[in-house]
């Protein structure tokens, strides 16, 4: 008796569970049936990439030093390090880098990884082609900055739908000179720089106070 008690209780409280879930997502479809569609008239309208967005590698030549420590920590082993090694100097000199974009996977690991930041992400993501071997990027390539959707005059940038403040739903009511979803790479180091020189000068001045005092 106490067993089908038991049986009984368990199967009540999945079938709560259930509609409960039930419930919620129909709440979720009834709330976006009163929601407008949105269309981004892509390619004149353009999402606004998130600040950590993981789009196409830009490389730097003059900084990599050739260790190949992008190689050993990529899971496919995909980028390409040719180099020789010269005799004189007894050093690496570096003759050709390349990337497969058609098998990367844009974890980041190069980036992160990467010595002298002669690596990072850019916020390119239009990389279809016609036949994969264009896929390939050299050195040449992958050092080409792409243009920014905020930067380029013959796109109108949106923001990201995660990004919309409370109660916005539809990116087009938004003004044209709307901030970009997130800040760049390139901004959070400055700001980060311009926090940290603050934070010296201000330890600096409280300790020539200190030996004032």
């Amino acid at each position: 008796m106490f067993g089908f008690l038991k049986k009984v209780g368990s199967y009540s409280r999945e079938a709560v569970d259930a509609a409960k879930y039930l419930v919620q997502g129909l709440a979720v479809t009834f709330d976006h049936m009163r929601r407008r569609p949105v269309t981004v008239q892509y390619p004149y309208e353009k999402l606004i990439p998130s600040e950590r967005y993981r789009g196409r590698i830009h490389y730097e030549f003059d900084k990599c030093i050739a260790c190949e420590v992008c190689v050993r920590v990529c899971p496919i082993n995909l980028p390409v390090v040719d180099w020789v090694m010269n005799k004189e100097t007894k050093k690496k000199e570096l003759l050709n880098y390349s990337i497969d974009f058609g098998v990367c996977i844009f974890c980041g690991n190069c980036v992160e990884y990467c010595p002298t930041n002669c690596l990072s992400m850019t916020e390119e993501y239009e990389l279809a082609s016609f036949d994969r071997h264009n896929l390939n990027y050299d050195n040449v390539a992958l050092g080409r900055l792409p243009t920014n959707v905020t930067s380029d005059p013959s796109v109108q940038p949106l923001r990201e739908f995660a990004y919309l403040p409370k109660g916005a739903i539809d990116p087009h009511e938004l003004p044209r000179n709307t901030p970009r979803a997130g800040k760049l790479p390139s901004e959070v180091l400055e700001s980060i720089n311009a926090s940290t020189s603050t934070e010296k000068a201000t330890n600096d001045h409280n300790e020539i106070k200190q030996k004032t005092e």
